[in-house]
């Protein structure tokens, strides 16, 4: 298939689709190259030199292909593969014109038809077996690099891909799942850096939850003294401190000052320099760890008390009408016992409160000498204050009659109400101000369902506008409509006050809006359109057990450190900043990533390397104030081919989506989605340019770790947020807009980039997972059943001619018709397939951070549409690109570059 960009070629718009993450592998061996386009006239096309497209039939169910290698392109008729082709660490589109082993100089009968007369021949579509898979790349990483330990004691490793299951040890390097990178080995200089104009960023999720088998941070406690600290710069004590003058003193591998050891904190060293208790000390010998912190941590030079988790649930009438306010107070009754507590405490050390709310706001004693809560309405929304002190927030077991009560009485109070409207920001003042008055940190779960129109601060207008889209106005869509939030978010952040918000909307409530404070201030948004009790509810309880439960740490500030020669220049993430080095967060909880780039401001050296560490001051959820800390040393390079082998695809996606997501708030979409093109081509150019071997322009030339960059682009290019199609709403793209900015790598690598499994090729009688398809619609079989999942979303696809026995041993009906689409969950049923498949289900749920909707798609249904929406490898109804016109376009683009 070659190169020829098609005949339309300059309507291929910039395209987008949900990427996949991975990690950057070692260099493997570059697959068989394509013949090219080698004119320079028109675009013409040429035979197609590999192999032709295979016929209809296999291209109709879901087709592996041949064994590939490199590319993944099938392998040219004649040639054997190259052995010796390792030393060019890329893949090659084209044909190869250096001289290569085993390959006879050009394929013969190449023509050129650039200079030959009449009419071209007709273009031949290129090859979707033949350009490079997201599948592919997956399972080459998973069979490479699954079986090993990843150990952590060398300099500038990449990891595995995060699609890869892999076990880490920790032995001076933080874990991948701590920190991942753009590049582990960065260029030297800053004009290399901007020659290859890869970002070098770092995406760190300072909490991580880590699998049974790896081992936790271990507190190191210096007692009264605290962490011992480098004098100039404050990085604290880590492996890559040099010990110097028998271990009297030593240098900081940030800032290269000599501090003094503390007399407490001295050891010998051995004959290597080392100190004698080198492996006795978690900061000396690992990656990642814990301090305990001394009280001049704390603010206001006091150690915090305990968080607190105040409860606020919108009792008007949508959420009475539709069970949702019975709904929450049933499950708040359990759901209570189970919040989170220090390792080997009894119970938890937080207290809870409890706030109903419409136009005016119902506070409730609940303290455990009352016979009754006892409710008071704050109807002076102009004015918040809590009318009550003692009583208000209160420990779980203590009163737990009252609040059971409590809980009963809410539904039947309200049963009756008229009451339609709402207020917004004076219930997070109430929260606020509670937590003031308590002098401690906390969290506010607020249950929401409609535009807050009541008079009252922070009161919203319906703005939302359909015809913005595509304008120089359609940023304002995605900004806030009155900086009061922004305010209130600011003050929550000095408190230590998190918002989760949970939204069941009816029609437009203004998420840009009303997502600013739990954004500003770590928290998550949850959103459940058209919330319906029967179908919605166990998504929305799955999501606030796991809320409740999760570890989070309160008043959070995290400070990065690097050594000399780069610098943190730019945040993305839920957080606020005051100054320009100390990221802010009210709350951060395991699941919330920090991402962060790094500019030169001085050369780096090839001996040395570059070191980052994270550190994070947080309160724990027993009231214990810490520091986790976690470092991480790159190679630096002199080569630009040294960067372009050691970058990570998935990272990079992660760093560009959010880049591009920040950007939609000061830029017309489409000069945002241009960039990302342009930058995207540079990158690729760069090293066509100046690491792969002389070869014609009419050959696209990859480098091997960033294949998959032009397909994953492509996912992030041609997203709601980006590229939206007539059905999205405005707060839809709001809310992914949001989300996005706070995921790790493997949860945007799947939401970019779904994985799509064939269930009817599932082995009933094994735990692991059939072997995932590519997202294209060609590679569906009208016999078959298959399941997609990208992280929010589960679809089950459902062919027209699947067999009979299928449908009833997973449905429990008789034919395709009678397949109800509004089910929410699979019906349990006794036989070897449904066991399976529900099995698997709740395998993918546990893997992801909020609990997916499952939704049923029969082939032809209306529901199809939006199931085709997630093939990210086919043209979109927005005018995305397919995978194969958007890498021609890519191709184009460099090309110009190149010229």
């Amino acid at each position: 298939p070659g190169f020829a960009p098609p005949p339309s070629s300059t309507g291929i718009g910039p395209s987008s689709y949900p990427p996949t993450t991975g990690a950057p592998r070692p260099p493997t061996m570059p697959g068989p190259p394509l013949p090219g386009q080698t004119v320079a006239g028109p675009p013409t096309s040429q035979p197609n030199h590999i192999s032709s497209p295979p016929p209809p039939s296999a291209m109709s169910g879901p087709h592996p292909g041949p064994p590939m290698s490199g590319l993944h392109g099938p392998l040219p008729p004649t040639h054997p593969p190259q052995p010796g082709y390792q030393m060019q660490q890329n893949g090659s589109f084209g044909q190869v014109r250096g001289p290569q082993p085993n390959y006879g100089g050009a394929y013969p009968g190449t023509p050129n038809y650039g200079s030959q007369p009449g009419p071209p021949p007709p273009p031949k579509r290129l090859d979707p077996d033949s350009i490079p898979s997201p599948i592919q790349v997956i399972e080459d990483d998973r069979s490479n690099r699954g079986s090993e330990p990843f150990v952590t004691g060398v300099r500038g490793q990449v990891p595995p891909l995060v699609t890869t299951n892999f076990l880490v040890k920790d032995q001076g390097n933080a874990s991948p799942r701590y920190i991942r990178c753009t590049s582990y080995n960065i260029p030297c200089t800053s004009d290399m850096a901007k020659q290859s104009q890869v970002p070098l960023a770092a995406v760190i999720k300072p909490l991580a939850t880590l699998p049974p088998e790896e081992t936790l941070p271990y507190l190191v406690d210096h007692g009264e003294s605290g962490p011992v600290r480098c004098n100039r710069c404050k990085a604290y004590m880590c492996p890559f401190m040099q010990f110097i003058e028998g271990g009297r003193r030593f240098q900081c591998c940030f800032c290269s000052c000599v501090t003094e050891v503390p007399p407490h904190y001295f050891q010998h060293l051995d004959h290597t320099g080392k100190r004698v208790d080198f492996y006795d000390r978690p900061e000396l010998s690992l990656g990642s760890y814990e301090f305990l912190a001394t009280v001049d941590y704390c603010k206001n030079n006091k150690f915090p008390s305990p968080p607190a988790f105040i409860f606020m649930i919108d009792v008007s009438y949508n959420a009475v009408k539709s069970g949702l306010v019975r709904l929450i107070c049933e499950e708040l009754k359990s759901l209570l016992d189970y919040l989170p507590r220090e390792g080997n405490m009894e119970e938890s050390a937080i207290r809870v409160g409890f706030v109903t709310y419409n136009k005016v706001l119902h506070f409730y004693n609940v303290k455990s000498s009352l016979a009754q809560p006892q409710m008071m309405v704050v109807s002076d929304v102009a004015d918040m204050f809590v009318p009550l002190l003692d009583g208000f927030l209160v420990n779980v077991n203590e009163s737990r009659t009252v609040i059971a009560s409590l809980l009963d009485q809410i539904p039947e109070m309200f049963a009756d109400t008229r009451e339609t409207e709402t207020v917004f920001a004076p219930v997070i003042q109430a929260g606020l101000e509670a937590l003031k008055e308590a002098e401690c940190a906390g969290k506010l779960f607020i249950f929401h369902t409609s535009l807050p129109i009541a008079e009252a601060p922070g009161k919203l207008k319906n703005r939302d506008d359909k015809k913005l889209i595509n304008t120089d106005k359609e940023k304002t869509l995605f900004q806030p409509q009155t900086s009061f939030y922004n305010n209130l978010a600011k003050d929550c952040v000095a408190q230590g006050c998190c918002v989760d918000l949970f939204l069941f909307p009816n029609q437009y409530l203004d998420v840009a809006t009303l997502g600013v404070v739990p954004y500003q201030t770590g928290g998550s948004i949850y959103k459940y359109a058209y919330f319906q009790l029967e179908t919605d509810q166990d998504r929305f309880l799955n999501d606030l057990r796991r809320d409740v439960q999760k570890e989070v740490g309160f008043d959070a500030v995290m400070r990065v450190r690097t050594s000399t020669g780069i610098r943190a220049t730019d945040f993305f993430g839920a957080f606020y900043m005051s100054n320009t080095t100390d990221v802010e967060m009210a709350g951060l909880d395991c699941d919330k990533t920090i991402t962060v780039e790094f500019k030169h401001d001085d050369k780096l050296s090839e001996d040395t390397g570059a070191l980052l560490q994270c550190a994070l001051l947080y309160t724990s959820c027993a009231g214990q104030r810490r520091l986790r800390i976690h470092n991480l040393s790159l190679n630096c390079c002199t080569q630009l081919a040294d960067l372009y082998r050691n970058c990570e695809t998935d990272t990079l996606i992660n760093y560009l989506a959010k880049y591009a997501y920040r950007g939609v708030l000061s830029s017309p979409v489409k000069t945002v989605r241009d960039a990302l093109i342009n930058q995207c081509a540079q990158i690729l150019a760069c090293y066509r340019k100046n690491c792969a071997s002389p070869s014609s322009a009419g050959q696209l030339i990859l480098p091997e770790c960033m294949k998959l960059l032009p397909v994953y682009l492509n996912c992030v290019l041609k997203s709601d947020v980006l590229q939206p199609g007539p059905e999205v709403t405005t707060d839809d793209r709001a809310y992914v807009r949001q989300l996005v900015t706070s995921m790790d790598v493997a949860e945007t690598n799947v939401f970019f980039y779904p994985r799509l499994l064939p269930l009817t090729k599932a082995d009933v009688d094994s735990d692991s997972l059939p072997a995932a398809i590519r997202n294209s619609e060609e590679r569906l079989s009208k016999g078959d059943i298959y399941l997609l999942e990208n992280g929010l979303n589960i679809f089950v696809w459902v062919g027209v001619n699947v067999q009979q026995g299928l449908i009833q041993s997973l449905f429990g009906v008789s034919s395709f018709s009678q397949i109800s689409n509004s089910l929410s969950t699979l019906p349990v049923l006794e036989n070897p397939f449904s066991k399976k498949v529900r099995s698997m289900i709740d395998m993918l749920q546990v893997q992801r951070s909020r609990y997916m909707k499952l939704i049923i798609v029969k082939q032809e249904d209306k529901l199809e549409m939006l199931f085709k929406h997630f093939l990210v490898e086919d043209k979109s109804l927005s005018g995305g690109a397919s995978y194969v016109d958007f890498l021609c376009h890519m191709h184009k683009e460099i090309r110009q570059l190149l010229s």
